[in-house]
């Protein structure tokens, strides 16, 4: 499997395509008043920058313009082409026939000429194909169908389809293009929204994988129903998504929305998607979350081979140690404040052979200051979250100066809970002045997201693993911190409240925080003597960007062995020792 980080990214410089004029090339011959004629077939008319194209090069080019990257739409069966192994796809759920509940006029015959016209029962075409080997449940809605919309047989299709996939275990893929529910159905419509929601909870109880993938446009009651219940929620570039259209909204509120409004890139931003992925990258990034999301048994499967040269030169480490161990406590708080000091993304980096970010809390905003998402620990899926600083200014304003916010408590847990479904590891790396204390964090929660965090944390049924690698502050620490094991590296610190605020609260003298460094025992020795951590990973010299690859692989092995040791207990145990570890302190 290749790297998963670089399959789909957090954004992305192709430019949308009005939707109102995307067209599937070949369908309709492009043209006006103003416009040259040209052969039927030859050329297709860009949707986004209005410009003539050979068709030839559009298709080579995955249906997105040469000249400014906007995507047109496409047809059902082009994409179960592009994504699905060749002659893999079998069609389910066909011979169901639309009914009229609402005696609409000629409803039947414009489902007739719909199906004449563009060869599809329905809006919808799903069943079992293989995505590079491996079996999934892939469906394709097909906007040229009455624009996607959701009746009777498009809510039945998708119904069947989870509940089949639940009998056979397998994952499902579901490529969601649709203007909503068909009014011509009415409540009939409606009520396909519940249906396929209740299908989906049955398939999800089974521990197994959704992802729906939203194309352009995804809108109204597909968009409040199946479009958005996916484990991993993926979009093409540029792809319009929302419940109300955006007109609608501008109308309504009587305002102007703001730039790139409802698009893809907007909804990365706004923590509601996971990230963006471009045509070209669908199948292997697919392939891959398939992959990595296949059920495995325990917590070990390691494929690395540890070779004796590593062993050789964990000893040469292991005898030129003992440099600046003598280093105060008050030291120790400005090492592990150094802005050199590695990141979480830089453990991540160095410590998985892969990763794949993802974003959002689903509810508001994608908090910079929170990374997370899918790695690979020599063989072993394993989640991984961690509190991110920057480098610079613009990083720091970026990471909110690895500040969380109540969203980014939510991101993290909602990873944890994603793991948990998966039967995965969870591995968090802590390095925080504290949670963000805003305003805003106050409006949005930020005292319930942290406890939130708390309740959940101790009773997920897999392993957690805490690394504090730099400033551990207060409950914004902790509450990434409620592990089965928590470490720390040996110059990070770990402490109720800053040195600065323990001094200013006590001693009405903020002056006196190196005085309270060494009284606060806050070092990572004085926490394993006290029993609030398990073990101190070494640093022959403060980490840094020369010996990150050597921390790395100490840390790595300490890894392998922490979930050896949790190897063969069963959930109920897993969470029963995270209690019990607490409870004693």
């Amino acid at each position: 499997m290749s790297r998963l980080k670089d399959l789909f990214k957090k954004t992305t410089n192709v430019q949308e395509p009005e939707t109102e004029e995307s067209k599937v090339p070949g369908e309709e011959t492009p043209g006006s008043e103003n416009t040259p004629s040209v052969p039927e077939g030859l050329w297709v008319k860009c949707p986004k920058c209005g410009e003539l194209l050979y068709k030839e090069d559009v298709v080579k080019n995955d249906y997105v313009c040469p000249k400014c990257k906007g995507y047109f739409r496409i047809k059902a069966k082009t994409r179960i082409r592009m994504v699905a192994d060749k002659g893999s796809f079998q069609e389910w759920c066909t011979g169901l026939h639309t009914f009229n509940p609402l005696d609409y006029p000629e409803y039947e015959e414009k489902i007739a000429k719909q199906q004449e016209k563009t060869h599809l029962e329905e809006a919808i075409r799903i069943g079992e194909a293989r995505i590079d080997g491996t079996r999934v449940v892939l469906g394709v809605c097909d906007a040229r169908f009455l624009m996607g919309s959701m009746g009777y047989v498009v809510g039945e299709k998708i119904t069947r389809s989870f509940e089949r996939a639940t009998e056979e275990k397998l994952p499902v893929i579901l490529f969601c293009c649709s203007g909503g529910a068909r009014m011509q159905e009415g409540m009939v419509s409606l009520m396909q929204m519940a249906k396929t929601s209740a299908a989906i909870k049955r398939h999800s109880e089974a521990g197994l994988l959704y992802i729906p993938v939203l194309t352009d446009p995804t809108t109204g009651g597909v968009t409040a129903s199946f479009a958005m219940l996916g484990d991993i929620i993926l979009a093409e570039p540029g792809a319009l998504i929302g419940f109300a259209g955006p007109r609608v909204i501008a109308q309504t509120i009587g305002q102007k929305l703001p730039e790139g409004f409802q698009k893809a890139e907007f909804l990365v931003e706004h923590g509601i998607i996971d990230g963006i992925v471009t045509r070209n990258l669908l199948k292997k990034t697919l392939s891959g979350l398939v992959k990595f999301h296949e059920r495995k048994n325990g917590y070990c499967q390691f494929t690395r081979i540890t070779l004796p040269e590593m062993a050789e030169e964990g000893e040469k480490k292991h005898r030129r140690r003992n440099r600046d161990k003598n280093m105060t406590a008050w030291e120790r708080v400005e090492t592990a404040r150094d802005s050199k000091r590695p990141t979480s993304l830089d453990y991540i980096e160095t410590v998985f052979e892969e990763f794949m970010e993802l974003h959002g809390d689903r509810a508001f905003r994608d908090d910079g200051a929170i990374v997370g998402g899918l790695a690979v620990l020599d063989g072993q899926p394993v989640t991984v979250i961690g509190v991110q600083k920057g480098r610079n200014t613009k990083d720091n304003i970026l990471r909110n100066f690895g500040m969380p916010s109540p969203e980014g408590y939510r991101k993290a847990l909602r990873l944890m809970k994603q793991a948990e479904k998966f039967n995965r590891p969870v591995i968090n790396f802590i390095d925080t002045p504290g949670a963000f204390c805003g305003i805003e964090a106050e409006e949005r929660g930020q005292g319930e997201a942290i406890a939130r965090n708390l309740l959940e944390m101790s009773d997920l049924k897999v392993p957690v693993l805490s690394i504090v690698i730099g400033e551990g502050g207060s409950g914004g620490a902790l509450a990434l911190g409620v592990g089965n094991e928590v470490w720390m590296m040996e110059n990070a610190t770990y402490s109720v409240l800053s040195p600065e605020g323990f001094a200013s609260i006590l001693w009405k003298d903020s002056k006196r925080a190196k005085e309270a460094a060494e009284v606060m025992k806050i070092t990572a020795r004085d926490l394993k003597n006290l029993g609030i951590i398990e073990h101190v990973i070494p640093e022959d010299i403060p980490a840094c960007a020369q010996n990150l690859p050597e921390i790395a692989e100490d840390m790595k092995n300490r890894m392998h062995q922490f979930l050896s040791e949790m190897e063969g207990k069963t959930p109920e145990e897993l969470a029963a020792l995270r209690y019990e570890r607490f409870r004693k302190m």
